[in-house]
């Protein structure tokens, strides 16, 4: 004890106590440390190998598709109709009947999915209502395709009388692809920093200015990634557009939205389903035609996303 110039005591500063892990022998932590790291390349080893039985998989099923196909491609194939001779059968109506119902598909379904999100994120307030709300799109995310085609069939066939049409395919595609939009946008726009938001309120922006001019523009490239998931969905969907009317046989392209209509998976359906060897090789034509759209419609949103990415 020390005293101070008065001639009273006082009392010595105690020393701060260390800290636990400071008091620990690091040499401790060198098995712990190994294990964790064999434990990691392991763990490494087994996912890279699943990855490429993944790949694998479909390298294969693509090189047997290219293989039975690709001799039946070629432009007679891209605009033939359908016809009970393999060597006159073509797709056109069917290609043409795809592009018809996944652009009605992509037009009904994104502004109302994206406007679902931006309402759900920006204006909802947080109470039991709005979280019943997203409870129940994360639940139709789940929902077996056919049962959106026996949703289509009652309500827009039957009720609302707009028959086995393309535009009765369409909005049942539709319905079954806004919930895949609306949680990838909210997604997309929770990502947004809050300072964003801040900042434009801090220099008198309203909610929508604020909305329209910052927190949109950045949640752009994860929006166009939700359109890209659900169209990638909605082009493949055969069980539904067969409750809602797409034919196995049309011989017309379709002019309006209220003709009938087939689209690329039932036709090739409808040719698998036959026994000749020749109509199988047309499947794997029109399995190759299908892939190009797909890839074609992904490449398209891809490159609107990295444009508005590097905008941004």
């Amino acid at each position: 004890m020390k005293f101070a110039l008065g001639g009273s005591p006082r009392p010595e500063a105690e020393p701060s106590p260390r800290h636990p892990a400071a008091q620990r022998d690091p040499s401790l932590f060198a098995p712990g440390r190994e294990r964790r790291a064999r434990v990691g390349r392991i763990f490494h080893v087994v996912f890279a190998l699943s990855t490429l039985v993944g790949i694998l998989v479909l390298a294969v099923l693509i090189f047997d598709i290219v293989r039975d196909g690709a001799g039946a491609l070629n432009a007679g194939f891209l605009s033939n109709m359908p016809s009970r001779l393999p060597g006159r059968a073509g797709v056109k109506p069917a290609l043409l009947g795809s592009i018809w119902v996944l652009g009605l598909t992509a037009a009904m379904a994104f502004p109302l999915g994206v406007g679902t999100a931006i309402w759900l994120e920006e204006y909802a307030p947080n109470n039991r209502f709005t979280r019943i709300i997203e409870m129940n799109i994360a639940n139709l995310a789940g929902v077996p395709s056919v049962v959106y085609g026996i949703l289509g069939l009652a309500v827009f066939v039957r009720t609302f009388s707009f028959g086995r049409s393309i535009i009765a395919a369409a909005m049942t595609l539709a319905l079954l692809i806004l919930p895949i939009i609306i949680i990838a946008s909210q997604e997309a726009i929770k990502a947004v920093p809050a300072s964003i938001r801040l900042g434009a309120y801090a220099l008198g922006a309203t909610r929508w200015e604020t909305i329209q001019h910052h927190v949109f523009p950045q949640a752009l490239p994860g929006i166009l990634t939700a359109g890209i998931l659900a169209l990638s969905r909605a082009v493949g969907e055969a069980a539904p557009l067969l409750l809602v009317g797409a034919l196995a046989y049309v011989d017309r392209t379709p002019r309006r939205l209220t003709d009938q209509f087939t689209v690329v998976p039932v036709q090739i359906y409808q040719w698998v389903s036959q026994p000749q060897p020749a109509f199988h090789e047309l499947a794997a034509a029109a399995s190759i035609v299908l892939l190009v759209l797909l890839l074609t419609m992904n490449a398209v949103a891809i490159i609107l996303r990295n444009r508005y990415s590097r905008k941004n």
